[in-house]
């Protein structure tokens, strides 16, 4: 396996790709075949693989220090010591299902182990009670704008953005469909969106559009509310939460009953506060990168793991079922690391790289 980097342009590169592959058995390399190899050598496991995979998508400073932390094996050591500790506890409840007729085993070991087979299942639950930071750090957090049409929504959304990503017009409903661009916020990974203005219509687009506004706004991390003197009011009632902004501050102050934050993408009044809420809000809720769990397919796996020792821990369990359970338990490990059973998920894992990562 080689690794060529090439200078110049597409067509030197096209030109070395045509003759290297008239080599005979020489073929391209496939999409993170590199780490694939390394896995399947030991080398590394699933989840430090997926670190890889993740440092490479990095766009801001906290996801490449969660990718960075994920390639040291961060969460394979913890998984390591959890499955150590399963396997001695398993090891001594099978113990009394071997050996109990002849003596040396002491009664009702299952019972004994059972403590220990808690703190690890408190631990896994502890881990998995992070509000989803990991995967909502790799993904961004999702700040919506929302608001009656011309309440500023586009020009406040080129504001952030410091460019012209949306159409400006003084003319009501110019905005119909969803905006998203990403943009980094304090080292923060931000998703964007600009979205239709909301007020009763008739015309069949603009509806849509609203009810893709409404959509977005239900399912965000943040909804940026706005108001103005010359829109009206939308209702509060938003599932998700919510920062009240009073735009145009610089024709018309806000009232004095207003609670949220005055701002004006003309002069800028108050963008810089604005910034710094919405970092704050991020921060708290994606954390300092430092989460265990950064991907739905360790969660599912976690899940499972903490499932089957509760059903493990439930009283009056024969030691035989409870066994089962701790052999469930450690399968469950096993698929965050790539111990057991990932056959069917590799392709999909290490589809996600670039080539020759």
């Amino acid at each position: 396996m080689a690794e060529f980097h090439l200078h110049g342009g597409t067509a030197v590169i096209r030109a070395v790709m045509a003759a290297l592959l008239d080599i005979p058995r020489c073929r391209l390399a496939e999409p993170g075949e590199f780490s694939r190899r390394a896995f399947l050598a030991g080398r590394l496991d699933l989840s430090e693989a997926e670190g890889i995979a993740d440092l490479v998508d990095a766009k801001t400073e906290l996801q490449r220090r969660q990718a960075l932390r994920q390639m040291d094996g961060a969460l394979s050591t913890v998984i390591l010591d959890w499955r150590d500790r399963l396997v001695d506890c398993l090891a001594e409840v099978e113990a009394e299902l071997d050996f109990s007729d002849e003596g040396d085993v002491p009664d009702s070991l299952a019972d004994a182990v059972a403590p220990r087979v808690a703190a690890v299942r408190d631990e896994i639950a502890a881990a998995i009670a992070d509000g989803h930071r990991g995967e909502r750090l790799r993904e961004g957090f999702t700040v919506v704008i929302a608001g009656a049409p011309n309440a500023g929504k586009s020009t406040l959304f080129n504001r952030l953005l410091q460019r012209e990503a949306a159409i400006v017009t003084p003319i009501p409903g110019t905005t119909r469909d969803v905006l998203e661009t990403a943009l980094e916020i304090d080292g923060l990974p931000v998703i964007l969106v600009d979205t239709a203005g909301l007020r009763p219509t008739e015309d069949m687009v603009e509806k849509e559009g609203i009810r893709r506004a409404l959509l977005r706004a239900e399912r965000a991390d943040l909804v940026l509310a706005l108001e103005t003197f010359d829109s009206p009011p939308q209702s509060s009632g938003w599932q998700a939460p919510t920062l009240s902004l009073w735009t145009k501050s610089d024709l018309q102050e806000a009232p004095s009953d207003f609670h949220g934050l005055s701002v004006s993408s003309t002069t800028d009044r108050g963008i810089t506060q604005l910034l710094d809420a919405v970092a704050d809000r991020a921060r708290e809720a994606l954390g300092n990168g430092s989460a265990l769990v950064t991907r739905e397919r360790h969660r599912y796996a976690l899940t499972a793991t903490l499932a089957a020792l509760d059903r493990g821990l439930e009283t009056a369990k024969p030691p035989e079922l409870f066994a089962e359970d701790l052999r469930l338990a450690l399968r469950g490990l096993g698929r965050v690391t790539g111990q057991v059973g990932v056959e069917e998920i590799l392709d999909r894992v290490f589809s996600s790289f670039c080539i020759g990562k």
